[in-house]
């Protein structure tokens, strides 16, 4: 099936590595370009190069807790490649810990990345869209069910959804559409860590794969092409969702 993505142009933060370089990757493989972002000057030039280079892909060192992130990459797209089509907000992991055990500095910096970061990437990327556009957030399957030991994250995604959800509402009418990823168990550099931060990593891991029903973790590759399909004309009628991609994880409706 043809996506549609020849030629069009799509922001990935958090592209560097994991998810958002997989989603990144399945773009371009059907003909997109790209900006990637993520912390790391060199990283984000590594994984520019990776993607295929200038003429596909560029990357750049960017904290999305800087209010200033967001319409700095949404105008480095348009100067490079003189449009935007669309964007994965993507903006990392929160510290793991109980509600008890989180500091104050703990939430404003994790609101002020995750939450308020991600809302400014969408609120700038919205304001360059035309009828076509898209707008995916990646969030967490915590955003319907709490995961243990990730008070943060359990407080701060269902939040952004409906952020998303209302986003949907207000852009809806321009032909934009907005939704959201929820990945489960997938096989990142961050569920590792959190598998290994247990005193045992290999039973972890294992009592994590036992309550999936497709009885594996899911690779990144996976989560990318339905990420890209989503973001993609293809998908022209589907906003306003929260989508799982979690092998069978979630038992919610």
């Amino acid at each position: 099936m043809d996506l549609g993505l020849r030629d069009r142009v799509y922001l990935v933060t958090g592209g560097t590595r994991g998810l958002g370089f997989a989603t990144a990757r399945a773009l371009v493989d059907d003909g997109a370009k790209v900006v990637v972002s993520g912390r790391d000057e060199k990283r984000a030039a590594e994984a520019a190069e990776a993607l295929g280079g200038p003429e596909h892909a560029l990357g750049i060192a960017a904290d999305n807790g800087d209010g200033a992130t967001a319409e700095r990459l949404v105008a480095a797209a348009l100067a490079r490649f003189e449009r935007l089509d669309g964007a994965l907000v993507s903006v990392g992991g929160p510290p793991p810990g109980g509600i008890t055990s989180i500091e104050d500095d703990q939430w404003r910096d994790a609101f002020e990345s995750v939450f308020l970061g991600a809302v400014r990437l969408a609120r700038a990327t919205a304001g360059a869209l035309v009828a076509g556009g898209s707008i995916g957030f990646v969030l967490s399957s915590s955003v319907r069910q709490p995961i243990p030991g990730l008070g943060v994250s359990n407080g701060l995604r269902p939040g952004l959804a409906m952020v998303a959800k209302t986003l949907a509402d207000e852009l809806g009418p321009r032909g934009i559409r907005v939704f959201g990823l929820l990945p489960g168990r997938i096989d990142t550099d961050r569920v590792r860590e959190l598998d290994t931060a247990s005193d045992d990593p290999e039973r972890t891991r294992a009592r994590q794969v036992a309550t999936v029903p497709l009885g594996r973790y899911g690779t990144p590759e996976e989560f990318g092409r339905v990420a890209a399909f989503t973001l993609s004309p293809a998908a022209s009628y589907v906003t306003g969702v929260m989508l799982p991609v979690d092998g069978g994880l979630l038992r919610t409706l």
